[in-house]
C-alpha cells in the first residue's frame, strides 16, 4: 500500500492570475494572513513528503523572496502549455519508486485528511483521483464512468452536450507512481480545443494500460475550490475564518460574532475567555483563561496571561502581558512591552520596550519608551520618557513606589528613586533621590505687553 512508499509532491504555481489585477503572482495573495502557496506547502509537510517541487512561472522573484525558507526544489515553467507540461518540468527529478501527489498553489483549503485518504488508495495497479460533485459543474472536466468505473476525464470545452450534464467533476488533484507518471507524460499530446497538454489524459492512458482509477471525494466542496479572482479569494477567506473560529469556540471560548473576527496566523485561547466583535489576531498569539478582549482590538505576536481585560480598540504588538492586567481602551503596546501582574495602562497610553512592574499603573495620556518601571508606581497623565536624543536611545528607570506627577518629562538616561515623588509639570534631567519630592518649575508670572504670534 501507498502508506509504506515515499511521497513526492508537485505544486503547480506557474499561473499569472491576470484576473487578480496584481503585480504579485496569484499564489502569493494571502488567505488568513498567509499566502495561498504556503497553505499548500504546509499540507505537503503535514503529509511527510520526502521532497516538494514547486513549478513557477510569472513573478518567480516574488516567490523566491518570500518563500526563501521553503525546503523545496524550484522548477521554472517558462511557457504555460498546460498542466501535463507543468508537471513534466518537475517529474524527472523524482525517483521512480515514489508516489507523486499533484497539488495546486491556488487551492489553499485542501485538508491533509483528504489528501492522506487519496494517497492511501495508490498501488502499483491504480491511480488515485480526487473528484467532487457540483450543482453547477460548468467549466470543469467531467468524470466519465463505465459500469461504475472511472475511465476518462473530458474537459468542459471538449465535452458533448450529454457529457456536460454530468455533475461529478475532476479537481485536478491526483496521486500515482512516479515511474508510471513519467511514462504517461511522454505519450500525452495537445490535440484538443485548447491546444494544451492535459494532465487529465493520464487517466485515459491508465485505463488503457489496465490501471484501476480509484476516486475519493473531500468532506467539503470548498476544499477543492481554486482562486482566480479577488471575489473567490474573499469567499474562501470567510470559510477559513469560520473554521478557525470554530476551533477556539470548541475549546470553551465565547465569540460575540464568529463572522466578525479575523485570525491571521496561530491563535491559542484558554477556556472561559470572551472575544468581542471586529478583533484581529495576527502572527502567533497566546491568550490565557478568563480573558476579556473588547471590540476592535488588534493583537499580533503577543502573549496575554489569565484574567486580563483588554478594553476596546487597543493595539498590542510583540508584547507580554502577565496575569490580571488591564489594558486600554485605546492603548498601544509596542514591541518589547512587558506588563507585570496587576498592572494597568489606560486610554491613549503607548508603551515600547518597557517593563511595567507589578501593580503599577499609567492610566492615561502617557508614553513610556525604553523604561524600567518598578512595582506599585503611579505614572501621572501626560508623562513622557524622552528616550531618543536624535541619534541614540537611552533608558529611564523608575524604582518601586514612585509617584510621577502629571505632565512630567523624564529626559533619559535618568533614574527616579524609590518612593520618590515628582511634582506635576516637571522636566527631570538628573537622577532623583529616594523618598524625596523633586520638581522643576519657575515661579508663576505674567508678562505684560506680550502678544501671540500672528500668521504671516
Amino acid at each position: 500500500m501507498a502508506i509504506s512508499m515515499k511521497l513526492s509532491v508537485i505544486i503547480l504555481a506557474a499561473g499569472q492570475g491576470t484576473r487578480m489585477k496584481s503585480v504579485l503572482p496569484k499564489v502569493m495573495h494571502k488567505l488568513a494572513g498567509t499566502p495561498m502557496l504556503e497553505h499548500v506547502y504546509n499540507r505537503s509537510l503535514e503529509l511527510g513528503a520526502e521532497d516538494i517541487h514547486i513549478v513557477y512561472g510569472h513573478g518567480g522573484e516574488h516567490l523566491h523572496d518570500y518563500c526563501s525558507d521553503f525546503d523545496v526544489e524550484w522548477v521554472l515553467q517558462d511557457q504555460q502549455l498546460g498542466t501535463a507540461h507543468a508537471v513534466q518540468q518537475a517529474s524527472p527529478g523524482i525517483a521512480d519508486d515514489h508516489i507523486v501527489l499533484i497539488l495546486y498553489g491556488d487551492v489553499p483549503l485542501i485538508k491533509s485528511k483528504t489528501l492522506k485518504a487519496l494517497i492511501d488508495n495508490v498501488s502499483t495497479d491504480s491511480i488515485s483521483l480526487l473528484t467532487v460533485e457540483l450543482e453547477d459543474p460548468c467549466g470543469y472536466g467531467r468524470i466519465i464512468r463505465h459500469n461504475g468505473e472511472a475511465v476518462a476525464i473530458v474537459e468542459h470545452k471538449d465535452a458533448t452536450v450529454e457529457q456536460k450534464r454530468i455533475t461529478e467533476v475532476n479537481t485536478g488533484i491526483l496521486a500515482l507512481h512516479a515511474g508510471y507518471l513519467n511514462e504517461c507524460l511522454k505519450k500525452i499530446d495537445n490535440r484538443n480545443v485548447q491546444g494544451e497538454y492535459y494532465l487529465t489524459d493520464v487517466i485515459q492512458l491508465g485505463v488503457k494500460d489496465g490501471k484501476k482509477i480509484i476516486t475519493s471525494q473531500p468532506e467539503n466542496t470548498y476544499e477543492v475550490e481554486g482562486v482566480n479572482d479577488r471575489k473567490q479569494l474573499s469567499k474562501l477567506e470567510r470559510i477559513k475564518q469560520r473554521e478557525l473560529v470554530e476551533v477556539i469556540m470548541a475549546e470553551g471560548v465565547s465569540v460575540a460574532d464568529p463572522a466578525r473576527i479575523d485570525i491571521r496566523g496561530e491563535l491559542d485561547v484558554g477556556s472561559d475567555s470572551f472575544i468581542d466583535i471586529n478583533c484581529i489576531f495576527a502572527g502567533n498569539v497566546t491568550v490565557g483563561r478568563n480573558v476579556t478582549i473588547g471590540p476592535g482590538c488588534v493583537i499580533s505576536d503577543s502573549t496575554i496571561a489569565d484574567g486580563c481585560i483588554i478594553k476596546p480598540y487597543s493595539v498590542i504588538e510583540k508584547a507580554i502581558i502577565d496575569n490580571n492586567v488591564e489594558v486600554g481602551p485605546f492603548a498601544r503596546l509596542r514591541p518589547g512591552a512587558h506588563l507585570k501582574q496587576n498592572s494597568r495602562v489606560g486610554n491613549f497610553v503607548e508603551v515600547k520596550n518597557t517593563q511595567l512592574g507589578e501593580g503599577s499603573k499609567a492610566s492615561h495620556l502617557t508614553y513610556l519608551g525604553d523604561t524600567e518601571v518598578g512595582s506599585m508606581d503611579n505614572i501621572g497623565a501626560g508623562t513622557i520618557t524622552c528616550n531618543y536624543d536624535g541619534a541614540n536611545k537611552h533608558k529611564t528607570i523608575i524604582k518601586d513606589g514612585a509617584f510621577i506627577g502629571s505632565d512630567t518629562q523624564l529626559v533619559a538616561p535618568v533614574t527616579v528613586g524609590k518612593n520618590a515623588t515628582i511634582g506635576a509639570g516637571s522636566t527631570i534631567t538628573r537622577d532623583t533621590e529616594d523618598e524625596k519630592l523633586t520638581l522643576s518649575r519657575t515661579a508663576q508670572k505674567t508678562i505684560k505687553g506680550w502678544e501671540r504670534p500672528k500668521k504671516k
